[in-house]
């Protein structure tokens, strides 16, 4: 009876442990485009013409223009693709954007200056859960249970449009 109870108690205590998981999986059609919308604080994942879902987000605490140089607050605007995945992300999940490209780099080496990098989706953070500014350093921020379903869901390789 022991072994019993003990065998059911590891099958539970497993079986909660995987339904806290951060992992979800998606089985619907391919995201081919995720278009950002900087001014509308909104991120569209696309299967070609067709919306999937939206989501509401943050950017950095200079939203408006190109990012240009690191340091300046500005989310990337143009054309980039989705080039990496971190599990462990300070930010909950986090999926990689391909800025800077060899146009940012060059731009930014123009100036003297380094074109930054490290621009992700990722989750929030407790201290800006309340979801009333932009805070971030160029990144995207959604929840972290949006994150959770746009990691799913978006896989390396896909386009990534951030427009004004």
């Amino acid at each position: 009876m022991r072994l019993f109870s003990a065998l059911l108690l590891a099958v539970l205590t497993f079986g909660l442990a995987s339904c806290s998981s951060k992992f979800m999986s998606y089985n619907g059609p391919e995201v081919t485009r995720v278009a950002v919308f900087k001014e509308q604080r909104k991120i569209y994942l696309m299967h070609h013409n067709e919306v999937l879902k939206s989501y509401d987000m943050h950017l950095g605490f200079q939203p408006v223009g190109h990012k240009q140089v690191e340091g300046d607050g500005k989310t990337p605007e143009g054309d980039y693709y989705i080039d990496r995945r971190n599990p462990n992300s300070q930010f909950y999940l986090s999926i990689g954007v391909s800025y800077p490209n060899n146009v940012d780099r060059s731009h930014a080496a123009s100036l003297g200056k380094s074109p930054g990098g490290d621009i992700f989706i990722h989750g929030r953070p407790k201290k800006y859960r309340d979801g009333k500014n932009d805070w971030t350093a160029g990144c995207i921020a959604v929840t972290d249970r949006e994150i959770r379903e746009i990691y799913a869901m978006v896989n390396n390789g896909t386009v990534i449009s951030i427009y004004p």
